[in-house]
């Protein structure tokens, strides 16, 4: 799928997790408890490790911030004993109900996702829709940085970058906007599954349209 990401027109952006597959599969249960885990290996004990792990996920959007901001960490190795080690072969299968209303929507297609590109590049596959996604025909940052299958459309939290932007902070969308190549805010539409998020798309529609 190959779509001229210069001119504006109207673009879908899908949030991965608990929005391209239902809740009901158990992957944010089961990423909790590897982000719990990964904190009890830090040194802190299981009751600690929950309630930091939900505090940096209230405060910052993603426990890595969190984690970013007051600890010494990994972010790669984090993630991939976190969100790597996610058994998604054994929980996801192709999905031909999400793939036929993907393939309806006649308009750009792109992923947003707080999860680093690994993770969200297996669930689509698993999912059977990794060519629903808008081709970058542009040298994007990402493309360039991350050698990403050129048909998958995607924007993600980068975590080679120090403070990287992550939903729910206005820097994220900016950058979403910037790499699907739309400038005309009100063109944008965000599907996922966190309140905050979407407010947060709401506020950056007005600020961006008012600059």
């Amino acid at each position: 799928m190959t779509i001229d990401t210069e001119a504006d027109s109207p673009v879908f952006f899908f949030d991965c997790d608990n929005c391209l597959y239902s809740k009901d599969l158990g992957v944010l249960q089961l990423m909790r408890q590897k982000i719990v885990e990964y904190f009890v290996r830090m040194g802190m004990s299981e009751k600690e490790a929950k309630e930091l792990r939900a505090k940096y996920h209230m405060d910052y959007g993603l426990a890595l911030r969190g984690l970013q901001k007051h600890h010494v960490v990994d972010p790669i190795q984090y993630d991939k004993e976190v969100d790597g080690s996610l058994p998604l072969d054994d929980i996801m299968k192709p999905d031909p109900v999400l793939r036929e209303m993907l393939t309806g929507l006649k308009m750009k297609k792109w992923i947003f996702t707080n999860a680093y590109y690994p993770h969200a590049e297996r669930c689509v596959k698993l999912l059977g829709i990794d060519d629903q996604f808008d081709g970058m025909i542009t040298k994007k940052r990402n493309v360039i940085m991350v050698s990403l299958s050129c048909y998958i459309g995607m924007t993600f939290a980068d975590y080679r970058i120090p403070d990287f932007a992550c939903k729910p902070e206005i820097e994220a969308y900016k950058k979403a906007m910037e790499e699907a190549g739309v400038k005309d805010p009100s063109l944008c539409y965000l599907v996922d599954d966190s309140a905050a998020n979407v407010d947060a798309a709401k506020v950056s529609r007005q600020l961006f349209m008012s600059a």
